[in-house]
């Protein structure tokens, strides 16, 4: 593993801990690292209302920032989906129901689930 793929695994597991902290729910990271160029692992998670999705945004953020990665670009602020793009890795927060809808998972399912980043 490649001093860019030990960040971003690094960037992955700090997302993870940031989401398990406010109680995400079912926290999976995926590496599509083989099959897209923009990014390395999508990071996806979700809420279970408005509130504990914009908690979930706000401590990802906050941990990202603690440990020097910046965050690139954002959509949306809270509801159905959010958006966090920090490069090498892309954080998905989804409520429920909004993450059954888009079902990331299976269309990005040529990825590689990573159990443990």
């Amino acid at each position: 593993m490649d001093k860019a793929q030990e960040t971003a695994r690094d960037m992955a597991r700090i997302a993870v801990r940031a989401l398990e902290e406010k109680k995400g729910e079912d926290v999976c990271v995926i590496d599509v690292s083989r099959i897209s160029v923009m990014t390395d692992y999508f990071v996806i998670a979700h809420g279970s209302s408005d509130s504990q999705v914009r908690a979930l945004v706000d401590n990802v953020d906050e941990k990202m920032q603690e440990a020097g990665h910046t965050l690139r670009q954002q959509e949306g602020k809270g509801g159905t989906w959010v958006l966090m793009d920090y490069g090498d890795i892309i954080v998905h927060v989804f409520d429920k129901e909004g993450r059954a809808f888009y079902n990331l998972e299976r269309i990005w399912s040529d990825g590689t689930i990573v159990e443990e980043p």
